[in-house]
């Protein structure tokens, strides 16, 4: 190979940064600074004393993530944020990838009827949802209850009714987005491919399974990371629905248990401290998921 070629080919390695660089110093501009804060302050004695001024900032090194070791309530909340969040990623996507393939096979109108429902139910506020969803399920007035025959029963009292709630208002308004993606995915395969598969004597779920879905994998790596990090941070939902965690805080996921430790307790180190744990897990997921990802040979 030529010099000049080798010259270009080396060249055109940085060309994709360069596009880049200007959303990524934005985003460095928007993003660094304040998780650099976050950062610094859980290394301090930050409370409501400090913030007035009435005592000074004490240095505590890593003080405040010993604190959340050695605090059982800290796992006990992480242990049911890791697994609500899980539920609530594989509800979001089972439900947006089976209405993506039942768009592909209804007419227009339909289609387009379910679109405008889907994208109604995304750009709804999460604190405007949440609240319509209380108001659904209310024990004295809500028609759930009343077409169900279910009497006053209450449905965010109990602790597994209560995370039910939070997990089909998440699903709710979270799976347009999949739906929609993979919907665009699947428009993209060619006709002759789904075709062949359907000649061949394959139902919808094994063209899903072995045609659409490995097609599909770089959207559905997209859309699955997003999810863990929507639903891992969730707060808006539980805070809502389940009036600030629950009945004995029965419903706490690290949100509003950050939340509480930071603003209720006024113990901004604390609260800080448990915000930087959630990052390094959401980094630390996203990181395994997309390693064992390229061990398989995936390309993304």
């Amino acid at each position: 190979m030529s010099g000049p070629a080798v010259a270009a080919r080396r060249g055109g390695g940085w060309t994709p940064w360069l596009y880049l660089a200007p959303a990524l110093l934005v985003i460095a501009a928007l993003l660094a600074y304040p998780i650099y804060q976050l950062g610094l302050i859980s290394l301090y004695e930050y409370t409501q004393a400090q913030v007035s001024g009435g005592q000074p900032t004490t240095f505590q090194g890593l003080g405040n993530y010993a604190e959340l070791a050695r605090d059982p309530k800290f796992w006990d909340v992480l242990l049911v944020t890791v697994g609500f969040a899980a539920a609530c990623v594989l509800g979001t996507l089972a439900v947006g990838c089976a209405l993506a393939v039942l768009l592909t096979r209804v007419r227009a109108v339909p289609r387009l009827a379910l679109m405008l429902a889907s994208l109604g139910a995304w750009a709804t506020p999460a604190i405007t949802g949440s609240t319509v969803w209380v108001f659904l399920f209310h024990p004295d007035f809500g028609p759930v209850n009343r077409v169900f025959g279910l009497g006053d029963f209450s449905w965010t009292y109990g602790r597994w009714s209560a995370f039910l709630l939070v997990f089909l208002e998440v699903v709710w308004c979270s799976f347009p987005l999949v739906m929609v993606t993979v919907y665009a995915g699947i428009r993209a395969i060619p006709a002759e491919v789904l075709e062949a598969a359907a000649l061949d004597g394959a139902r919808t779920p094994r063209i899903w399974r072995s045609v659409m879905a490995p097609m599909l994998r770089p959207l559905l790596v997209v859309v699955t990371i997003q999810s863990i990090i929507w639903d891992f941070k969730i707060f808006t939902q539980i805070y809502v629905m389940t009036g600030g965690g629950g009945v004995a805080g029965q419903n706490l996921v690290l949100n509003v248990y950050a939340y509480q430790k930071a603003f209720a307790s006024a113990r901004y180190g604390l609260g800080s401290a448990i915000g930087i744990v959630m990052l390094l897990i959401l980094l630390g997921v996203t990181l395994v998921y997309l390693r064992v990802l390229r061990r398989r040979g995936e390309e993304l």
